[in-house]
Formats: C-alpha cells, sequence, structure tokens
C-alpha cells in the first residue's frame, strides 16, 4: 500500500523556495516515501499562495509557476468525502478533511493550529523535522 501524505501550504512554499531547507527535506523524503495528497481546495490554496507577489523576491513568477506545475503532476488527488469543524483555525479544516477521507500517513505541517490536534483520528500530525525523524 503506497503511503499518502498531507503537506500544509506554508510547508510546501518553504519547500519550494528553500530547497536545503527542514521542510525541502521533509517534502522530498515524503515524496521518496510515498505520494503528496491534494484535495482541490488544498492545492487551490498552494496555488494561489504562491503566486502572491511577496513571493517575487525568492522566485520569479515563472518559476513559482513551474513548481507549483510539477507538485500538481506529482501529486494525487483525492476527493474530500467528509465535512469537520475542528480546528481552532477554520481554514485548516481541509487538511484534516482531506487527510481523513484518504485515510492518510501523516499530516505535515508547522501549523500550531493542526499540531495541537495530534493524533487525528489515528493519523499523526507532525512536523517536518518530525517527519524526517519517524524511521
Amino acid at each position: 500500500m503506497i503511503s499518502l501524505f498531507v503537506i500544509d501550504t506554508s510547508t510546501l512554499i518553504s519547500a519550494h523556495l528553500l530547497p536545503a531547507s527542514i521542510p525541502r527535506q521533509a517534502y522530498d523524503l515524503a515524496s521518496r516515501k510515498g505520494i503528496a495528497v491534494f484535495s482541490k481546495t488544498t492545492f487551490h490554496e498552494f496555488a494561489t499562495t504562491f503566486t502572491r507577489e511577496k513571493f517575487e523576491r525568492y522566485q520569479s513568477l515563472e518559476n513559482r509557476l513551474r513548481m507549483i506545475k510539477l507538485v500538481e503532476q506529482k501529486g494525487h488527488f483525492k476527493e474530500v468525502s467528509i465535512q469537520l469543524k475542528v480546528c481552532r483555525d477554520p481554514r485548516d479544516d481541509m487538511f484534516l478533511e482531506l487527510a481523513v477521507s484518504c485515510d492518510a500517513s501523516a499530516i505535515i505541517t508547522s501549523d500550531p493550529d493542526l499540531q495541537i490536534l495530534h493524533p487525528f483520528r489515528h493519523i499523526p500530525i507532525v512536523s517536518p523535522l518530525d517527519f524526517l525523524r519517524i524511521p
């Protein structure tokens, strides 16, 4: 069985802006161990956030669009089959919904609003650094 990993928006952006970063190492490891999984909603948030002008100082829009396309091609899309309202930041519920819908192996995030729920319905919620430490 292939492992499915939900990776939140800020972790994905950090992974693609900072090639030597812990989030990048976690993203690469998740790609080797399994597949990053997205819903239409989580991918849309990543794509629209990553095209914001504030990231221009790190990477040109052209490069960021290329990175978005690569993430889309490498990732796997799943339909969300559940609606939840459990996270103290309601915008983060979409990651929990996706993880439950696809029975994810883990949610990789640095967001304390998600991390406080670890584990969520038996799904580990781990920081990029903690994900690197999992045997």
